[in-house]
Parts: C-alpha cells; structure tokens; sequence
C-alpha cells in the first residue's frame, strides 16, 4: 500500500474499491469522507463531505459540470446471438456515435477488441448497431458506429438502456444513482461523480456562507483505457454568465474551485494565456499533463484515481507531484474509498 517514485504507478487494494453507493452502506451523499489537501503547505485534513463549509471561504467560485448521465449501456447481440453490452461514449456529426464495444462473458463485461469495420450488432427491439471505423486509426475501443433505432435515442435509451457499470461494482443501480444534483442536460457517458455528494442542504449551506456557483455542460465519454490512446472530443459548453463569474473571481482574488477533472479540461479550454476565461461552446480534447501551467482554477475537488490513469497528470499539473504522491499515501493508509461511488479529495493552495 506504498507508492513507487512516480505517483503515475501504484498499489491499489482491492478492499479500497467502493463496490456500490454510499446509500447502500447506510450513508448519506454527503456522508462519504473527505480528504482536504494544501499543496503549498503539505496540510491534510480528514472530515466528511457535510462538512465542507468549515474548508472554503466567503467569495470561493465552485464551477460544477450539470451535464445528465445517461442509460448508455445497451445490451447487444451478434449475428451468432453472443452477448455484448455497447457503451454510447459521444454523439458524432451526422447523428453517429463513438461507441466502446464490450463482450459479456459470466454477468461481468470484459473489453472486446477484436472488432473489425461492418461488424453488426442487433439491439433491442429491432435496433441495430453498425461499425463503420475505429474512431483513432491503430487502436480498436473506440468506434464510429450508426445506430438503427426504432425509437427516438432518448426513448430508446429510457426504456432498453441501464447506466455504464463496471466490474468493481456490485448489483445494478437505477440511474437516479449515477446523477448529481446539479444534472441538467443529459449527455454524459459516465457521471461527472465529483458532484455526487452535493446534496440540496449543502448546496443551501454553501450559499448562505458567501460560497458561489457557477455551471458549465461537459459531457463526459467512457473513460479511457487503453495506454497511450489518444483522447477523443467531448462536447462543451461554458455561457457567458460563467465566464464573467470566473473572471470577477480573479479579479477579487477569491479562488476557482473546479468541482471535477471535467470542469478543469473545460475552463483550460475557453482560458486565454492570461488566465481569462472566455464564453463558448465546442469540443475538447485537451489532455492536461504535469509541466501545463494551469491557467484558470486554483483548485480541485475530484475523487482518487487508478494507478496511472490520466487524470493524475491533471493533478500533478495542479499540486505538484511530491504533494500528490504524500497525498494518495495519506488516503491509502486512511483508507479511502476509490471510484465513482468511492470519498472526495479537495485540493487547495
């Protein structure tokens, strides 16, 4: 349970993996522990998500993501009537989808990467699913796929679809359990899961502290699992609204805390070298390493990630890599719970 060198590798317990929702281990949302880290002091401090008031101050901007998670998986068929699960990741010009292909083998969905362009997949209902190409030439998760519906796709979704679920998680959970309070505007792949723990109380407790907020739309694709892989575009959206809360912020002084990896990539995004944030919409494919100089947050409320996943780039970016690896030691040995479902880590100066 020790980091090596590079905070990119380490050992992550089996035990630390948060197997279903904290509803379902007698917690509330905001129940789920909370590890405050200050990367300009190496301070740490352990308390629960409810109490997340006693941490910000008067005048701190929390930007949060209200895009809507989807029921994006659907169980799928081969011509020889062997089971798959598609993950829908990100809508495509020309109403196509960027689709992950998983075979079902045991109940458990395991990665397919044997497709080939023209592969068909029948859905539900008469649905069909056709691959056209790999999304990025050379690696085969990702594919440019045409959907044959005989519903709308939010119909079709709603009534054949169930959330994206992967093999550390126990059960099937409706989709209410995959949405934040700030969800919106469906889109999302995969939860933005730093906002899970807001709850309508804290959320009233954070304003009545002087405590703002600030929405924007990213809506998030599966998560990436192939190494080196590139990344693909996702959807954004900030308005102007946001963008001008953003930079009275910095004007004042006051902290932009991104509540999520998402909202970082996409405030990164719409930043100018200055630092200014600018209204927009599009897509994004910035993938934020350790030497980005980060331009328009100062920082961060996310969960834990894997061993070498690319968000721990975003955070070395952020606090540096030997405040991040004294970090997941401190949450390893607390025993801190990883995964969407899993406890939060708020990184501030």
């Amino acid at each position: 349970m020790t980091l090596t060198a590079a905070p990119f590798v380490f050992s992550l317990p089996k035990e630390l993996e948060a197997t279903e929702p904290p509803e379902a281990r007698g917690l509330a949302r905001d129940g789920v522990r909370l590890l405050i880290s200050r990367f300009r002091s190496d301070e740490f401090h352990h308390a629960r998500f409810r109490d997340l008031p006693a941490f910000l101050d008067p005048g701190d901007l929390l930007v949060v993501n209200t895009s809507a998670t989807l029921n994006a998986a659907l169980p799928a068929r081969s011509p020889d009537g062997a089971p798959y699960v598609l993950h829908l990741s990100t809508r495509l010009p020309g109403g196509l989808w960027a689709v992950e292909v998983r075979q079902q083998l045991e109940k458990r969905h395991e990665t397919y990467e044997s497709a080939r362009p023209g592969d068909r997949f029948d859905l539900p209902a008469g649905g069909r699913a056709d691959l056209l190409a790999p999304l990025h030439p050379g690696f085969g998760r990702l594919w440019i796929t045409r959907l044959s519906l005989p519903l709308s796709l939010d119909a079709f979704l709603a009534r054949h679809g169930r959330p994206i679920r992967y093999n550390y998680i126990r059960g099937r959970w409706p989709l209410d359990f995959y949405q934040t309070v700030f969800a919106a505007e469906p889109g999302s792949a995969e939860m933005p899961s730093a906002g899970r723990a807001f709850t309508p109380e804290l959320v009233t407790r954070l304003v009545v502290r002087g405590i703002q907020f600030a929405p924007l739309v990213l809506h998030a694709g599966v998560a990436s699992a192939e190494t080196r892989e590139p990344p693909h575009a996702e959807p954004y959206r900030v308005p102007p609204e946001t963008a001008d809360q953003v930079n009275l912020a910095r004007q004042r002084g006051r902290r932009v805390i991104a509540v999520g990896t998402t909202v970082v990539r996409t405030l990164e995004t719409v930043a100018d070298a200055s630092g200014e944030v600018h209204p927009g919409a599009g897509e994004t494919d910035l993938l934020i390493s350790p030497n980005y100089p980060l331009r328009a947050v100062d920082g961060l409320l996310t969960g834990f990630h894997e061993p070498e996943a690319t968000h721990l780039a975003m955070l070395l970016a952020l606090a540096g890599e030997s405040h991040i690896a004294v970090a997941y030691q401190a949450a390893l040995a607390g025993r801190y719970l990883w995964h969407e479902f899993g406890d939060l880590h708020l990184l501030l100066p």
